[in-house]
Order: structure tokens, then C-alpha cells, then sequence
């Protein structure tokens, strides 16, 4: 079973990120007190990297043993590992690299490099996964059209029930390679939180938290115990009674 989802609406980006920093700091360090380590699976996109920063500047980051976290993607551009492009680099940059980051705990998703396709990239993640996998936090941004990690509307990752990591061609944003998380990956973790700002989002808000996940991706995003759409108030501008 997937939780229904729970819409918090915040004023405008910069009070979203914030607000997004000071929820992962606290959930991180719930689970930590509960069971010693916790697990975080990192977005890209405006609003999810200015989250990241948001983390880096708060005061209370130091709460969370950040060595005791695992950090993994849901999912990256295909490209080289020193690209501008890469989720990985921009969450290095925004925050990783300023905590004590265990290395081995820190799981960043494949580069492209001479040999290595798309496939084998999201085969390696997906044995680092494991068949165990239940993130403790997975966050994830959404496009205009309802795409969250790389699940676009009409591609075929959508129908993928069993693999956990898949490899997407053609992407209608650049690059158009790249690896992503899969519904049963997404769906299987504890809490799952989409963040999102901003009018062009507000018709996929809409449809992500009334249609199905073939029609809006985001409609997908759910966690066991808990989703959330953590929004601000230009994109909960289509959603009644906001």
C-alpha cells in the first residue's frame, strides 16, 4: 500500500527550500535516533539543489552523524563525471562536499565512459541497490510534465515493473540519455517527498495528485509511509481550495 499523498504549500521558493532542509535534517535525524543510520536518495533541479544548499547553511546540519548516512540518486544524466550536467556534481558542490561523508556510503550513479551503456550503468546501480531497497527519505523535483527522476509521460520506463534501475533513451530534455529509479524503487521507499515551485508546475501538481502514474508520472510517486508534495504557492495555483 502507497500512502495519500499530503500537500504542504509554502510561500515561494526560497521559503520552500528552507523549509525542504530543515524536514531532512529532522527525518534524517529521527531515523538515526531510532535505528543508527539512515538513507537518502538526492533530486536535482532547481529547487531540489537549492534545497541542498538550504541544508549546507543551516545551523542545525550538525545534528545529523553524517557518516552514518547513505546517499544515493534517483536518477543522473548520462554523461561524464566532470559535467556541469551531472546531479552528482551539483549536489557535491551545493552541500556533499562540506559534510564528513562516509565515501563508501556516498552511491552516485554511473558515468558515462568508453565501453560502459546505459544499461550497464543502471545494471551496477542496481546491484549496489540491492533487492532490499526502502530509502528512509527519497526526494524528487517534477517538470512541467509531470516527470519525476527520468520517467517521462509515454516513454516505456513507466511500464517497468521488476527492475529497479533502468536506462532511458530520447529524452525530450537534454541530455537525452540517462539512468533513472523505477516506480518499484520509488514506491518502496519509506517516505517519499515531491518538491516542486513555481506556475509551470502547477498543472502538473494538479494532475500528479489526481490522475494515474501512465498519464502523470508523478502521480507515481508515493511512499509506504508517508508522501508529500512540498510545493510553494505558485504551483499549488490549480489545486481546488488552494
Amino acid at each position: 500500500m502507497s500512502a495519500v499523498p499530503f500537500v504542504v504549500v509554502h510561500p515561494d521558493p526560497a521559503v520552500l527550500a528552507q523549509a525542504v532542509a530543515a524536514r531532512l535534517i529532522t527525518r534524517l535525524t529521527d531515523v538515526q535516533t531510532e535505528r543508527g543510520t539512515a538513507s537518502v536518495v538526492l533530486t536535482g533541479g532547481t529547487i531540489g539543489i537549492a534545497t541542498l544548499a538550504a541544508v549546507a547553511a543551516s545551523p542545525a546540519r550538525d545534528a545529523v552523524d553524517w557518516r552514518a548516512v547513505d546517499v544515493w540518486w534517483g536518477d543522473e544524466r548520462f554523461v561524464p563525471a566532470d559535467s556541469p550536467d551531472r546531479n552528482e556534481k551539483q549536489a557535491r558542490e551545493a552541500l556533499l562536499d562540506v559534510l564528513d561523508l562516509d565515501p563508501e556510503r556516498v552511491h552516485p550513479m554511473p558515468a558515462s565512459h568508453a565501453g560502459l551503456s546505459a544499461e550497464e550503468a543502471a545494471d551496477r546501480y542496481a546491484a549496489a541497490l540491492g533487492s532490499g531497497v526502502a530509502f528512509d527519505v527519497l526526494m524528487l523535483g517534477m517538470g512541467p510534465d509531470s516527470h519525476v527522476a527520468s520517467l517521462f509521460p509515454g516513454h516505456p520506463a513507466l511500464h517497468e515493473n521488476d527492475r529497479l534501475v533502468v536506462a532511458v533513451h530520447d529524452s525530450p530534455k537534454p541530455p537525452p540519455t540517462r539512468v533513472s529509479l523505477t516506480f518499484p524503487a520509488i514506491q518502496a521507499a519509506r517516505e517519499v517527498w515531491v518538491i516542486a515551485s513555481g506556475a509551470e508546475k502547477a498543472a502538473a501538481v494538479r494532475v500528479a495528485l489526481t490522475c494515474d502514474q501512465l498519464a502523470a508520472p508523478a502521480a507515481g510517486a508515493r511512499g509506504v509511509e508517508k508522501t508529500l508534495f512540498l510545493i510553494d504557492r505558485a504551483s499549488a495555483a490549480e489545486i481546488p481550495g488552494q
